[in-house]
């Protein structure tokens, strides 16, 4: 075991005055990530398409004017290579993807696109820059090959993705592999995948995800629409898997012994159906908010359970969730009627990572 080098109790010191690239830098999850840096004193640059939802929260929390930011697509190799080749970024976090399953389903070429060849071009630029010291490719705990069986998928499991959005991560998956093998190895640059279960928080405005819907829904005042209640999911703040990503770079920028393939995911208490997360946030939220099951028997397939095993994570660099599923609702709520009263948004994240850092184990 190496944990000892880290523990949960991170320093985010390492990133100050590095050059940090982040693909995806205008989504949910990366917005997160490019404020956690920017605070930390990192140079981040970013590239991806404009926002993908309106409102969104990258504008939303003003990040764009303390950090260099490239509006191109990830499926554009030339422009790609073109920004490594002038930023000459240290650290590369790959999040740029399309990441809603049944829109797989609409646009499954797209999808595939976007999530494979993007995942090719970002480390053919990896390959092609040497600058590059520590990459981490950002996949999804929907990789591998699910049966809905009542199992904790473990890091040697096959990786097979049902639908095309889960698929094409797990291509995504498996691109990174065989450039490890094929390049890599004879490059001076750390590379690991980290496979992240349902990530949830404050900002995230996206279609067919259930917080995002519950908002949407309290926001108007209307019952909160519940289509998949029994899924069991492994539900976490967004936070969460941003730390360990964060510790996973570090970790194998110092120690390329550390480079792997991880899970990312919530204690197993925390591994909760639909309908049980969407009861907290109704609690949480208060104002009469309720919801009601429409399941659909002919919607596109969505597997009905799924779970990781973390140990591995764990025990290499001594990370442990920090907030339950219970505090991740109440920080959403908070973070939210922030938002609702015309609050600032940039001053809500920053008291959330704070706090979230500061805890002690």
């Amino acid at each position: 075991m190496l944990h000892g080098r880290f523990g949960n109790n991170m320093n985010l010191s390492f990133y100050n005055n590095k050059k940090v690239l982040v693909t995806g830098h205008t989504g949910f999850k990366g917005t997160w990530l490019c404020k956690i840096l920017i605070n930390a004193g990192a140079q981040v640059v970013g590239y991806s398409l404009e926002p993908p939802t309106n409102p969104s929260v990258f504008e939303l929390s003003g990040i764009e004017k303390k950090m260099k930011s490239y509006i191109a697509d990830i499926r554009d190799l030339e422009k790609l290579n073109k920004v490594f080749e002038k930023e000459q970024p240290e650290i590369v976090f790959h999040l740029a993807a399309q990441p809603i399953v049944r829109d797989s389903y609409k646009m499954p070429v797209y999808t595939y696109e976007t999530n494979v060849i993007g995942t090719v071009n970002i480390c053919e630029c990896v390959r092609l820059n040497p600058c590059v010291k520590s990459f981490l490719n950002v996949t999804t705990d929907k990789v591998y090959e699910n049966d809905d069986l009542d199992i904790a998928f473990k890091e040697d499991m096959p990786l097979d993705g049902y639908d095309p959005y889960s698929n094409s991560k797990s291509c995504s998956e498996l691109v990174t592999h065989s450039y490890k093998k094929s390049f890599f190895c004879n490059m001076d640059v750390a590379v690991s995948t980290a496979r992240a279960g349902n990530v949830i928080g404050g900002g995230d405005f996206a279609n067919d995800r259930i917080i995002p819907d519950c908002i949407r829904a309290v926001e108007k005042s209307e019952e909160i629409i519940v289509r998949n209640p029994y899924s069991t999911r492994p539900y976490q703040h967004v936070l969460e898997p941003l730390k360990i990503y964060l510790m996973i770079a570090e970790g194998q920028y110092k120690n390329r012994s550390l480079e792997g393939y991880y899970n990312v995911g919530p204690n197993e208490t925390d591994c909760r159906t639909t309908g049980n997360l969407v009861t907290l946030f109704c609690n949480c939220w208060g104002e009469s908010a309720s919801w009601k099951d429409i399941s659909q028997k002919n919607a596109p397939h969505e597997a009905s359970f799924l779970r990781l095993d973390t140990t591995k994570v764990k025990e290499t660099f001594g990370w442990k969730p920090v907030w339950s599923v219970e505090q991740a609702i109440e920080k959403i709520v908070e973070w939210t009627k922030v938002y609702f009263s015309d609050g600032s948004v940039s001053d809500i994240m920053d008291k959330q990572i704070n706090e979230f850092f500061n805890t002690e184990d």
